[in-house]
């Protein structure tokens, strides 16, 4: 696999649309429309500051040229608002969204762990997921999705948001939620 460059890395001006209930925003020109994608967007990863984002898309200004929404969570924990300036990196984000048809056909071929999986809640479900394919090849993936059916299988029990896979008489909860973070070379965390 190859080393993805940054497709923006720079300072921008948060700006806000006028209205009522009006959008917090960055306009990033350098990067265009995606004319294959719904309504042009361009999915994106990267950092606002310091603060990660995953799975945004760039909205349409309807000029062309693209936006991308700083939401009022993101704000509060920088400390910024309209008229401020934000250092933001960008990476196009090839991520699956949905569950990729090799991994459907992997935990299916073993009794009960595509039912497990489906069972954990879509957080929890897409943090595997992104963990999986963040790998920088082939055989680190492989390794990756065997380790994952591998825990699955251990596990008698995975239930609630704050699931808990129970072996024995201990439970150890899953420690996978929208905050968690996977490097390249990672482990997976404990189930």
């Amino acid at each position: 696999m190859e080393v993805q460059f940054p497709l923006v890395d720079k300072e921008y001006l948060l700006e806000k649309f006028q209205g009522k209930g009006g959008w917090t925003f960055a306009r990033i020109p350098e990067i265009r429309q995606n004319q294959k994608a719904p309504f042009g967007w361009v999915r994106v990863r990267g950092r606002i500051d310091d603060f990660e984002i995953k799975n945004y898309n760039l909205q349409p200004m309807g000029n062309g040229n693209l936006f991308l929404p700083v939401k009022a969570e993101i704000r509060k924990k920088l400390n910024k608002k309209e008229g401020d300036y934000v250092h933001i990196i960008l990476f196009e984000d090839n991520f699956p969204t949905e569950m990729p048809e090799e991994l459907k056909l992997c935990l299916m071929d073993e009794p009960n762990a595509y039912e497990t999986f489906l069972n954990l809640t879509r957080e929890e479900q897409k943090t595997i997921i992104e963990w999986i394919y963040s790998a920088k090849t082939d055989t680190v993936k492989v390794e990756r999705i065997a380790k994952t059916i591998d825990k699955i299988i251990i596990g008698s029990k995975i239930t609630g948001k704050k699931a808990s896979m129970q072996e024995g008489d201990a439970t150890q909860k899953l420690p996978l939620n929208a905050n968690t973070k996977f490097l390249p070379g990672a482990e997976m965390p404990e189930l």
